[in-house]
């Protein structure tokens, strides 16, 4: 129960980082001047609260991990499909971690398109693992 709580909350917290790509992205493609400067504001703020989100999501999917591999690991098997998209979800993490301090140390393109690419392949991994079955 609480393995799943942790779970929602760390997918409702992902979602709304994994959206300032979309923010970022609107704001490019738009012609309309007034769209870019309120979404420029609204990432300028929001952009703050980032790294926070993405700590409080890491946190609650490793509870989510722990506990699910201490509870369902001995019943299912720990080579379960579904555990193993978890294990290939939370090494995906770690990466898009990884490549987010490194985007935070110093910004470059090649950093900036690494932490993308890394969220974007925790993102279809993370969906993997939801849709599998127990």
């Amino acid at each position: 129960m609480i393995g799943q709580v942790l779970a929602q909350a760390a997918i409702i917290l992902f979602l709304v980082n994994i959206n300032m790509y979309f923010i970022f992205l609107v704001i490019r493609k738009t012609t309309i001047r007034m769209v870019k400067i309120r979404l420029a504001k609204f990432s300028r703020h929001f952009m703050k609260w980032h790294i926070p989100i993405a700590i409080c999501g890491t946190a609650a999917i490793t509870g989510h991990a722990v506990i699910n591999l201490t509870q369902f690991g001995p019943l299912i098997g720990f080579s379960h499909l579904k555990l193993l998209t978890g294990y290939l979800a939370l090494a995906m993490l770690s990466l898009t971690l990884f490549a987010g301090l490194l985007r935070h140390k110093k910004a470059s393109g090649f950093r900036r398109k690494f932490h993308l690419t890394a969220a974007m392949t925790f993102l279809g991994i993370f969906i993997i693992h939801m849709v599998v079955l127990i």
